[in-house]
């Protein structure tokens, strides 16, 4: 099983978000989560760099999370991170296999890319992607401009055309992660799941659970 926290200080209401989605970070890591995805999409380069490595630093803190970069592979590799995670308007996940080939990195540098249809999956896994995110599952506000909901049935033949891992994505909740995770889901990701726990003790108890589904 695989939780990955994907990260929006936008929805953190404080007058420090990046300080406050540091705390956050930190927290998830020490509560068990596997990845956190740094998706701060309006951060120039230089902002963004900095940001991943304070988040490495916060996640090896507390714990064991491995962070990961959306979009930008530029930001991941000059920050340290463990991976990138591409989308529709990313670098080919192709081009970045084959970088990650080249420099001997295929066991240690995860490359993610989001899909939609079962025929993307197929092509990202085809590429070399490490893992898939397909979504969005739930109806979702961040997911809004990419419409209707996949829903579970959808998901059940992504994962069972697939060996590589998928994740979840969109609107997942406690309650509704079961229901991916029978549909043969290895993972779920989400914002507001392990971002808006109420603090340290909750957010342990939210790994826990999780973690016991079957």
């Amino acid at each position: 099983m695989i939780l990955c926290y994907v990260t929006d200080r936008h929805l953190i209401r404080s007058d420090s978000p990046k300080e406050a989605l540091l705390a956050s970070i930190e927290i998830a890591s020490a509560a068990g989560v596997d990845w956190i995805q740094i998706r701060e999409k309006d951060l120039e380069a230089r902002e963004l760099v900095d940001l991943t490595r304070r988040a490495i630093a916060a996640a090896k803190r507390a714990g064991k999370a491995r962070v990961l970069v959306n979009d930008r592979l530029d930001v991941a590799l000059a920050a340290g991170a463990a991976g990138v995670h591409l989308g529709g308007d990313s670098v080919p996940a192709a081009e970045v296999a084959r970088w990650r080939r080249e420099q001997n990195m295929t066991g240690e540098f995860l490359i993610g890319v989001s899909c939609h249809r079962v025929e993307e999956a197929k092509e990202a896994e085809e590429a070399g992607a490490s893992y898939i995110f397909f979504g969005p599952i739930y109806e979702t506000p961040s997911k809004i401009g990419l419409g209707a909901p996949q829903g579970i049935e959808r998901l059940r033949e992504v994962c069972a055309s697939v060996c590589a891992p998928v994740l979840a994505i969109g609107g997942i909740t406690e309650e509704k992660a079961k229901a991916c995770f029978r549909a043969g889901a290895r993972g779920i990701a989400a914002i507001r799941l392990f971002q808006h726990a109420s603090d340290a003790a909750a957010m342990k108890q939210r790994v826990a659970q999780l973690r016991a589904l079957p």
